[in-house]
């Protein structure tokens, strides 16, 4: 009986075990999937939506609407960072930021990796057409196109302008987002896209300045790579005053007032303050460092006040 007992034990802890494995596997699995979608670009994009719903809804919600450019929008965005990772491998096995990444190592092959996007932006475009209008789905698709084509297989590879490409399709989910609660194209929607478009230069041009020997090494001709860093450093300072100026527009529009115009423009003129210290800046990399950590807190506060914008004087 005391045998009999602990091999049915013994039985019993195999199949916890067992069990414990398979889960602790398929936690594995999904985590690399996940990381596919390279989540902080995911939902730095998708709040960009968000934040693009909220001004043009002006305080008319619509949840069911609300939730499907919000769905949509971050599949569609998923989809093709999942299929910019598997056009990349070659580069991210170069640069040490990447080359642990799920389709360099195989733990994700490029197959599957493919598949995974094709259904991620099936769902997404299904979301959009069940609950958006055909602008929100046209521009979900011209962003797709942009980023995967336009800026990941050519330009990022062959021109100094890449992160011009990158940037069109940066700027199409606050599009979505506008262009879901109002259906239209107006003054507003042009000068939202402009801010989400304008951002991003001074932002991607400071990662190439600390980043730059790594971009060198893969052979991507980013600015500072083909121009150098004391014109990279140039063109983000203007990058970042026609951003704020831009940004003061938005007014123009009807959509928002004093309390969005005095904080973006006391942001704005900081930001620009740094950009110019950068003209002098003894160590580029270090400074290039900052402006990139203040670039994040200025796309949290134009997100956050297009969104509560419409709502206060």
């Amino acid at each position: 009986m005391t045998t009999t007992h602990a091999s049915d034990r013994l039985g019993t802890d195999a199949r916890i075990a067992a069990r414990a494995a398979e889960r602790d596997g398929a936690r594995a699995s999904i985590a690399r999937y996940y990381s596919l979608t390279k989540p902080r670009v995911l939902f730095a994009n998708a709040l960009t939506a968000v934040a693009g719903y909220f001004l043009a809804s002006a305080g008319r919600f619509d949840l069911w609407v609300f939730a499907s450019v919000t769905v949509g929008s971050t599949l569609m965005i998923a989809s093709a960072c999942v299929l910019n990772n598997v056009l990349d491998r070659d580069i991210d096995a170069i640069m040490q930021r990447t080359r642990a990444r799920a389709t360099v190592s195989g733990s994700v092959s490029a197959v599957r990796a493919v598949v995974f996007s094709v259904v991620l932006g099936a769902l997404g475009m299904a979301a959009l057409a069940i609950g958006t209008n055909g602008a929100v789905m046209l521009a979900g698709a011209i962003g797709f196109v942009t980023y995967v084509v336009l800026y990941g297989m050519l330009s990022k590879r062959l021109s100094v302008h890449g992160t011009l490409v990158g940037s069109v399709s940066g700027a199409i989910p606050i599009l979505s987002g506008y262009l879901a609660a109002s259906g239209r194209l107006d003054v507003g929607a042009v000068i939202a896209f402009a801010i989400l478009f304008l951002w991003q230069m001074p932002a991607f041009y400071s990662i190439s300045v600390y980043r730059r020997d790594e971009y060198a090494r893969a052979g991507i001709p980013v600015i500072s790579v083909a121009r150098g860093i004391r014109a990279t450093i140039f063109q983000i300072l203007i990058y970042t005053v026609a951003f704020v100026v831009v940004t003061l527009l938005l007014p123009l529009s009807g959509l928002v007032g004093i309390v969005y115009s005095a904080v973006m423009g006391v942001l704005g003129l900081g930001w620009i303050w740094l950009g110019i210290r950068g003209l002098r800046a003894r160590t580029p990399e270090v400074w290039a460092r900052q402006m990139f950590r203040f670039s994040m807190i200025m796309v949290l506060a134009i997100c956050l006040m297009v969104s509560v914008g419409p709502l206060l004087p």
